[in-house]
């Protein structure tokens, strides 16, 4: 039986850049492939090179207009032409944004997060979320915001009114996007996230697993995203959180080591790339969590909810960081 050696990468080495040594599918998906105890370790090593491996930055997320969104995406409980029970509710106003964000720092958060169900925002939607970035940058926060598609012009717009993150995820690999999308192409959200870079604006994109795909599906999906150029500043990997009414509920779970794989390739494939827990933690053991601390992630999205869906509460957040001996990052 052939062995691998931990410092012997299966195509490239392990902290390369995109400009240098781009990942391949072919090179992630032998990542993916390593006896779990020989990924750990690289990924561990990897990760703690680059961070203080007992340090997590904490963000919080507050869905600024939910429901109501004419995109399909299978997962999406969101949108409009799926029957979950969630409403068509108006824009927040930036009181209420201002006071979830003071109660977000209160808590332990360092970014504050803003999302909206939107194809993209119309520009008095813009403005109003230019106020909101502004409030939650005076609080002392850094700023995220999460609108869909931007226009010409709109990305400087928020990086004028001091936006620090702009979310768009890829969500799948090229070949699997348009099984789970087709309102929008997988290039319409690179073109967005052009804008976002050339605005000057740092970028958070990742995507979601646990929809059906194959493993050679998800390392596309990680080298997709290692090859940028640069590669996002923050990755969130999502695991599909499934909602009664969106198409893709009754989909077979993701092997919960699967998704340890999953993080500990997007960290060593993105190094000194902020690796964020996001959807699906509410239904992560305390042990899985563990181990996906350990494979390299280092950001968790913190507080009692995820845009629509649950999230664990502050309380049991910090428990879990006291058996493990984890500490918020101080950015």
């Amino acid at each position: 039986m052939e062995t691998s050696s931990l410092n012997e990468r299966p195509t490239a080495a392990a902290d390369t850049t995109p400009a240098a040594e781009p990942w391949s599918a072919d090179a992630v998906e032998a990542l993916f492939a390593l006896p779990f105890n020989d990924l750990m370790h690289r990924a561990h090593g990897v990760h703690r090179r680059h961070f203080d491996p007992n340090a997590v930055q904490l963000s919080t997320l507050l869905s600024v207009k939910t429901g109501g969104c004419p995109e399909d995406c299978g997962y999406c409980p969101q949108a409009a032409r799926y029957h979950t029970g969630v409403a068509d509710e108006a824009l927040l106003s930036v009181e209420q944004v201002t006071a979830a964000a003071r109660l977000a720092k209160q808590n332990g958060a360092t970014r504050f997060c803003m999302g909206a169900a939107w194809r993209g925002p119309k520009q008095r939607e813009l403005d109003r979320v230019i106020e909101m970035v502004k409030a939650v940058r005076a609080e002392g926060l850094e700023s995220c915001a999460t609108l869909g598609l931007l226009k010409a012009g709109q990305a400087e717009q928020l990086k004028a009114a001091g936006l620090d993150y702009y979310n768009h995820n890829i969500d799948a690999s090229p070949e699997f996007y348009g099984e789970i999308i087709t309102t929008r192409t997988q290039d319409d959200r690179l073109e967005t996230l052009e804008r976002v870079r050339r605005a000057g604006i740092h970028v958070c994109c990742g995507g979601i697993v646990g929809m059906g795909e194959s493993r050679r599906a998800r390392a596309a999906l990680i080298a997709q995203l290692a090859g940028m150029d640069p590669y996002p500043e923050s990755v969130p990997i999502n695991n599909l959180v499934q909602v009664p009414g969106t198409p893709l509920h009754g989909t077979a779970a993701l092997d919960s080591l699967e998704f340890v794989r999953t993080v500990a390739c997007a960290r060593i494939t993105m190094p000194k790339a902020m690796v964020r827990l996001s959807a699906g933690r509410e239904a992560m053991s305390e042990a899985v969590q563990a181990l996906c601390f350990f494979a390299g992630a280092n950001s968790i999205f913190y507080g009692e909810k995820l845009l629509t869906t649950g999230n664990p509460d502050v309380e049991a957040d910090r428990a879990l960081f006291a058996k493990l001996g984890l500490h918020p990052l101080w950015c």
